[in-house]
């Protein structure tokens, strides 16, 4: 696990695809004097992502990174060391981090998905969720492993299903909740 020293607070990249709310949320909680964490740089997988308008917002580096190849991922690892990040926060990162890749951040990256793992893995959470007639969904935040979504769970909040939710009516619930969760899960880790 990485350590607080002294005072400093620890180096970290966001991983985002798309909206970057959770990206946004995570660059608030890191700007309370309560977080063990700044945000340095972001990466995403995908130069149209909406959340790279946080890095300008909040004059963060930001990073574009296709992972498709060994290469990529090779400069990925080179740019996280030369800024000397130790921890990153995956938040609706839609690539998969290969082996190696995992194994160079081991017990350092976090992921946030929108379901109570174990189940639910991947994508299409909600709607999986409304097909099998849940009562109960929610968010989980975890370490990254080498499975998809099958790393250790730091922690878990529940969202009650009701009659008329809809995938996109638990996909804002579940938001809500995950905006909350992550923080909690870090100071987590980092408190213990």
């Amino acid at each position: 696990m990485v350590l607080l020293t002294g005072n400093k607070k620890i180096k970290t990249a966001v991983f985002i695809s798309g909206t970057g709310s959770n990206l946004n949320n995570l660059i608030k909680f890191s700007k309370k004097k309560t977080s063990p964490i700044s945000i340095d740089l972001i990466v995403s997988s995908n130069p149209k992502s909406e959340g790279l308008k946080f890095a300008k917002i909040f004059s963060i580096e930001k990073k574009i990174f296709n992972i498709k190849k060994n290469a990529d991922e090779k400069r990925l690892l080179k740019t996280l060391k030369d800024k000397e990040i130790n921890f990153i926060c995956l938040a609706g990162f839609m690539k998969i981090l290969s082996k190696n890749f995992i194994k160079n951040f081991k017990g350092k990256i976090l992921n946030i998905h929108p379901s109570l793992l174990p189940k639910y893995k991947g994508l299409d959470t909600h709607k999986r969720v409304l097909e099998n007639k849940e009562k109960f969904t929610g968010c989980t935040v975890h370490f990254v492993s080498s499975k998809l979504d099958s790393g250790k769970i730091i922690i878990q909040k529940k969202v009650m299903i009701k009659k008329d939710d809809t995938p996109k009516k638990i996909a804002k619930k579940v938001l809500v909740e995950e905006h909350k969760l992550y923080p909690k899960a870090i100071l987590k880790i980092f408190n213990p």
